[in-house]
């Protein structure tokens, strides 16, 4: 889990406005992914009161802190800040009391504001802070954008990982991280990778050095991050390994608690995994389409097998009676012979 991110961030990147308090913006700090809107705590109730989360401020919450007299709006607001309450945000456009305003500055604790309905603010917040705030993992590798699938190739050092992904962005697809991919659990069905400041659009070629994909082949070339959906395991090849070679071997590597497919390509001199790759992502968003090529080919060798037994089984098992070969009639006895 990360330590946390400060107001300030969260401010800059959903585009909140400052209703007061924007010398606390980077004093507070944001630890959790969870908010929690006040209800209870303005009647009052603070026995269970979750200090540490984001407040927010419906239309709800909003009219009932109206309906209270002055005094009880400073009192609740002032229990409300705590030294480790991140901020106020309030939701649909509407405006903070001075009361709260008062308290709030006195507390240290900034105020927000947002024009979103309070619901849809309360997800892109959650998404926001879950992404922000997730665990993060460092894998050895290269993330590349192929029609749209994020492969992550893995294999030893040298096998040639980041010269395939050199030759899968020289053919239209896009880099997303070379050499180390940070990666984190988005949701329970999905791991994102994304590539570490340091080397984000950078490219190490031996021989050549560290190239800059996006100042070579353009914005197009890069993108900042993207759901893994296959992993590919480049390997020299072994001559006493029996590779597969129907596609029936499914694998899967654990990342986080998300099961991803997983396929090894064996590397030698003449073979173009560039091309080899891009055809693995589109039989994989063909099986997840609901077409498997293995299957069909199971299918027909199934139906050429029982064919063949029919045949063998000869005409008795295959042909009706009127089809079987009759014995020669006898001849009659000739009076001549």
């Amino acid at each position: 889990m990360a330590e946390g991110i400060l107001v300030k961030q969260l401010v800059d990147a959903l585009k909140l406005h400052v209703i007061s308090g924007a010398e606390f913006l980077s004093q507070r700090q944001i630890t959790i992914s969870d908010i929690s809107r006040p209800g209870l705590e303005l009647t009052g109730y603070f026995t269970y009161y979750p200090h540490n989360r984001l407040q927010v401020f419906g239309r709800t919450e909003s009219a009932f802190a109206n309906s209270l007299t002055g005094e009880e709006r400073k009192v609740v607001v002032r229990r409300m800040c705590e030294k480790d309450t991140p901020a106020f945000i309030i939701s649909r456009g509407l405006p903070a009391t001075q009361e709260m305003i008062d308290e709030a500055t006195r507390g240290g604790v900034p105020i927000l504001g947002s024009e979103l309905p309070t619901t849809r603010l309360s997800s892109v917040l959650t998404e926001y802070l879950h992404t922000q705030l997730a665990e993060r993992r460092s894998m050895h590798g290269v993330l590349v954008d192929v029609y749209g699938l994020g492969v992550l190739i893995i294999g030893n050092s040298g096998v040639g990982k980041s010269e395939t992904a050199l030759e899968l962005v020289k053919r239209g697809h896009r880099l997303i991280a070379d050499d180390r991919v940070d990666v984190y659990q988005r949701d329970e069905n999905t791991v994102v990778g994304e590539a570490p400041r340091i080397l984000k659009n950078l490219m190490e070629i031996r021989g050549i050095g560290i190239i800059d994909v996006m100042n070579l082949f353009g914005a197009g070339a890069v993108r900042t991050e993207t759901p893994i959906s296959l992993i590919v395991n480049l390997e020299n090849w072994q001559k006493d390994r029996n590779y597969d070679r129907l596609g029936s071997d499914e694998k899967a590597q654990m990342i986080f608690d998300v099961p991803v497919p997983k396929i090894t390509i064996p590397v030698k001199v003449g073979r173009n995994l560039a091309i080899i790759i891009e055809v693995a992502a589109m039989n994989f968003r063909a099986r997840s389409m609901g077409y498997d090529a293995t299957k069909v080919f199971e299918t027909n060798l199934s139906s050429l097998i029982k064919e063949n037994s029919l045949e063998d089984e000869g005409p008795a098992a295959g042909q009706s009676d009127s089809d079987q070969p009759k014995p020669a009639a006898k001849k009659k006895d000739d009076p001549h012979d």
